[in-house]
């Protein structure tokens, strides 16, 4: 695997090594050791799939505080996606930054998303399928989000917004989102 920093401190591209040849190829998505040389997290506890009908479709920007704040692995396994990541860790240089990677299945490519981040995507095809590692279990009362369209935060979504939850639609500009410690 090879780990690309992205502009936001601790989050990284990693992007596959595969080994092929007529049958197809082989390679690794995870290993212990090399996540623990990068200083990420190394144990996953949950393991979620996403599927999306439309493109255009927008989930996010999602995150859990703590004692629950996770880390995430995304791999997208069809279609693409735009992922988007954006630093809400309390007294970060980035605090309300965000960058953004194009996953597909063809480019072998992932996201660590580090805790303390806000995540979301956007479909760029339709049936678009993402797997998701989190060193977290799930927890209601430790969600939140973050409004995708907020000005503060600007993030610039490749396409027309097609499919957005009321529940996303209703989440809350920066400016009333906590610092995550």
């Amino acid at each position: 695997m090879n780990f690309t920093k992205l502009p936001l401190a601790g989050a990284f591209r990693i992007d596959l090594e595969p080994r092929g040849d007529d049958r197809g190829f082989f390679a690794r998505l995870f290993c212990q050791d090399e996540f623990r040389q990068h200083g990420l997290n190394d144990v996953w506890t949950q393991c979620n799939v996403s599927h999306n009908n439309l493109t255009g479709t927008l989930r996010g920007m999602h995150f859990q505080r703590p004692p629950r704040a996770d880390a995430k692995l995304v791999k997208c396994m069809a279609g693409s996606v735009y992922d988007v990541l954006v630093d809400l860790r309390r007294g970060s240089r980035s605090y309300g930054k965000w960058t953004a990677v194009e996953l597909t299945p063809d480019g072998g490519e992932m996201v660590y998303v580090p805790q303390g981040f806000a995540h979301g995507f956007q479909t760029l095809s339709p049936h678009a399928e993402l797997l998701y590692f989190h060193s977290e279990n799930y927890s209601p009362e430790h969600e939140g989000g973050l409004r995708h369209d907020d000005p503060d935060v600007n993030i610039a979504w490749p396409i027309e917004i097609s499919n957005l939850s009321d529940r996303d639609r209703a989440l809350p500009p920066l400016s009333k989102v906590e610092p995550i410690s």
